[in-house]
């Protein structure tokens, strides 16, 4: 595969980025960080009754990777179970490490194909999906 590691569909997620602020009062919040490149992500959450994500606020400072990562998560995160987002964290995770074939059953994640051999990338573009579990499993209790 010879795709360019920033193509127009990446860097349209990263300017795209939804729930781009903070909660004001959440249930859980976590930040995480790349030491890699220094990309930031924090994730804010509240759960309905269910344990289901019922709202959610990103604070995202990232590469375009990283922003459009987050950029995927927010658009398909609220409704979802902390069981859910951390599947979709380990899928991802797992993916990016060569340990599966394709990725999670997260709509939109296979546009990292092109960062695959990219490992420096790696971490960037998990930043928002383990914020996002974190806080999810932290809401819970």
């Amino acid at each position: 595969m010879n795709a360019p590691l920033y193509n127009t569909q990446i860097l349209r997620l990263a300017a795209e980025i939804p729930f781009h602020e903070r909660l004001a009062d959440p249930a859980a919040s976590v930040e995480k960080r790349s030491p890699v490149c220094g990309s930031r992500v924090t994730v804010d959450v509240d759960l309905d009754a269910e344990g289901r994500v019922a709202a959610v606020g990103m604070l995202v400072r990232a590469c375009a990777l990283g922003q459009a990562s987050a950029s995927l998560l927010g658009a398909h995160v609220v409704g979802r179970s902390a069981e859910e987002i951390a599947a979709a964290r380990d899928g991802l995770a797992a993916w990016l490490a060569g340990e599966r074939d394709g990725p999670p059953d997260w709509p939109g994640l296979e546009i990292f194909a092109p960062a695959l051999p990219h490992r420096g990338r790696h971490a960037a573009i998990r930043l928002a999906f383990e914020a996002a579990a974190d806080a999810a499993q932290e809401a819970r209790g």
